[in-house]
């Protein structure tokens, strides 16, 4: 496969050589539980005429014409190393259209991919500062996967339905019935942006470069005071510390959120990373395009099934081992159930087999209420 730049995007390209992904899938990169949804829906008979349909309900004509009049249009003459990224972004991926982007005034670093018949890139001038240029060339990459794999549809209905739950708040039934469609697409969409870190990584082709800009996106511009390790080591604290009550907390915590955490991103990454699939891709063993079609839903359903039954298994937060060993058929889970809410996690030979002695480094924390924000704030 060729790794050079068409005539017309030759500038700001790293020296190093990049492989190219000529007609790759989203499929080679998306996470299974991604996947299958997407394939699932891909498969449904009607389903771009409900969409269609819908599209007229929803204010994308709205937000284009918003962008459009109050932001900055990325072009050769506006942005124009934003513009270079995103070309090289869409060659790397081969994607055919690029998308439009805009850049908006907004402190807060942020990203998103919205949209029905065209997405469409937004990101803010927070995060243009804040991030270098591989760096950013990551965050344009992930948007860009957004678009190949088709999340900007889903993430705009996730934005109108979230809208119209406020406004209907005063109508408990309506309210509940909407607030479960939201739950369920984000936790959806949760697993997306893990699907989109990895197409921002097959752009970057730099592991480093992806960390540091969700080091970046934690802990702000300040890199001389952070650490890789330290902060992958978070994201291990952070499964494997406390007791049960903090595994329910851990759930209240994410469930408001359209993004998983961001030390939780760099450890899944990272894990990717060192995948046997992702270097498969890089050899240039990837489903392709032209063969989405052919894709069974069973075939992604039962990967899906595996990848959460190994994630369990494999997970060293306290509920999670207990899910696993109920599964298991462990003995005793009414004991180790009562003293998971009094210490499950601590030594004292209880048997639980997890987390640190004492007490609990995060159950007196309060719990964050802010808004999720829609982009690489809380995730690109």
């Amino acid at each position: 496969m060729g790794d050079h730049m068409p005539e017309d995007s030759h500038e700001n390209v790293p020296s190093r050589q990049r492989r190219r992904f000529e007609g790759i899938s989203s499929r080679a990169y998306e996470h299974p539980a991604d996947r299958s949804a997407l394939v699932a829906l891909r498969k449904l008979s009607g389903f771009d005429t409900v969409f269609k349909a819908l599209s007229g309900l929803l204010p994308e004509r709205s937000l284009r014409l918003l962008f459009l009049s109050d932001s900055v249009r990325v072009s050769d003459v506006q942005f124009a190393h934003l513009n270079v990224m995103l070309r090289d972004a869409c060659y790397i991926l081969d994607l055919e259209k690029v998308p439009q982007m805009y850049v908006k005034q907004d402190p807060q670093p942020n990203a998103m991919c919205i949209g029905l018949d065209e997405p469409i890139i937004v990101v803010t001038t927070g995060l243009v500062e804040l991030l270098d240029e591989e760096e950013m060339r990551a965050v344009v990459g992930h948007e860009v996967g957004h678009a190949l794999s088709g999340h900007a549809v889903y993430r705009t209905i996730l934005l109108f339905l979230t809208g119209l739950a406020l406004k209907v708040a005063w109508i408990p039934l309506g309210n509940l019935a909407i607030m479960a469609i939201v739950t369920a697409l984000r936790e959806w969409f949760r697993k997306s942006e893990l699907s989109a870190d990895r197409a921002g990584l097959l752009v970057g082709q730099d592991l480093r470069a992806s960390m540091r800009g969700l080091m970046k996106i934690a802990g702000g511009n300040h890199l001389h005071e952070m650490n890789v390790d330290a902060f992958l080591a978070q994201a291990e604290e952070y499964e494997a510390g406390g007791d049960l009550r903090d595994s329910v907390l851990k759930i209240l915590n994410v469930m408001p959120r359209s993004h998983p955490f961001t030390t939780v991103r760099a450890a899944e990454l990272k894990k990717w990373a060192e995948s046997r699939d992702h270097q498969r891709i890089m050899d240039g063993h990837y489903p392709r395009r032209d063969q989405d079609g052919d894709a069974s839903v069973t075939d992604s359903f039962r990967q899906s099934a595996a990848s959460y039954a190994t994630d369990v298994k494999n997970s060293k937060d306290p509920l999670m081992k207990l899910v696993s060993d109920i599964a298991g058929g462990a003995g005793d889970l009414g004991g180790r159930v009562r003293r998971g809410f009094g210490g499950f996690a601590s030594g004292g030979g209880n048997g639980s087999g997890g987390g640190a002695g004492g007490g609990t480094a995060t159950k007196d924390q309060p719990r964050t209420d802010r808004p999720d924000d829609e982009g690489p704030g809380t995730g690109a």
